[in-house]
């Protein structure tokens, strides 16, 4: 049986176990995901005790997905976004570390048949989910402009990204009047009690493309305004399944099974 898992703290409401579990049972894979917790000053002997224990591959969350860094070899995106999400191991050798996140932005707009190239696009946030929301727009060809409170940390990033990318505080979240793309990177919206948003519903319009990286609740109050004012609107359980397939496809060589994955893991959102 291979092991699969996911480090991070705290993990134990993680959707990724049944999403995971369920591509191994559509494939015909013996395998388990699992969850692991351990501290910022245990995380390098927790990969090199997955690595001698022969563990096939772990996802990598919140607080690890930079510290994570110093431990693992990581492919070009990884090191260009300077964070890794999943690690492969190989036969004891030094794991291999890479960013799915990226590619889960990406092929959620491609599964809407919401073309990036040549558009310009807002990403509200600069944690680590914008960091990888503004790279993966920008390596698609669009003009990203990251919008954040800390401006300094949004100046970083598109330093990092170079001419395709500005940024500002959020008073400048008034360039999603002209935009063509909006993705929310912040967890604003996720406590349904405050029912908040990140972005006025002034500056939502027609033709706007809205992704918010939140998928609980799975509607925000964001997509429910962005629906309101005739936006497209794409909810962030789109991103989470798109970068478990990229993992799954990294992990096993295997095409992942995309239905069976997103099944599960609206099944998990509506019992949530």
């Amino acid at each position: 049986m291979d092991i699969y898992g996911l480090i991070g703290n705290p993990v134990e409401h993680s959707l990724s176990p049944p999403m995971h579990e369920a591509a191994y049972d559509a494939r015909g894979i013996d395998a388990r995901y699992v969850t692991f917790e351990p501290t910022k000053d245990t995380l390098e002997t927790a990969i090199n005790g997955a690595n001698a224990l022969d563990i096939a591959g772990i996802n990598v969350t919140i607080p690890f997905k930079q510290d994570v860094l110093n431990h693992i070899i990581p492919d070009d995106i990884a090191r260009e976004v300077g964070a890794v999400n999943t690690i492969k191991f190989h036969d004891g050798e030094t794991p291999r570390g890479y960013n799915t996140d990226v590619a889960g932005v990406k092929r959620a707009f491609q599964h809407h048949n919401i073309s990036i190239d040549g558009y310009d696009a807002v990403v509200v946030g600069a944690g680590g989910a914008g960091r990888a929301a503004a790279f993966a727009l920008a390596d698609a060809g669009a003009h990203v402009h990251i919008a954040n409170r800390t401006v300094e940390r949004a100046e970083t990033i598109a330093t990092d990204i170079g001419g395709q990318a500005t940024a500002g505080g959020l008073d400048t979240r008034d360039e999603i009047s002209d935009a063509d793309i909006l993705l929310n990177a912040t967890s604003v919206g996720m406590d349904p009690d405050s029912d908040q948003t990140p972005v006025p519903q002034s500056y939502l319009h027609d033709g706007l493309v809205v992704l918010d990286a939140v998928y609980t609740p799975i509607e925000t109050r964001l997509l429910r305004e962005a629906t309101a004012a005739g936006a497209t609107t794409i909810d962030g359980a789109w991103m989470l399944l798109y970068q478990g397939v990229v993992a799954f496809e990294i992990w096993t060589e295997q095409d992942a099974p995309i239905q069976q994955m997103n099944a599960a893991l609206r099944a998990e959102l509506e019992d949530a």
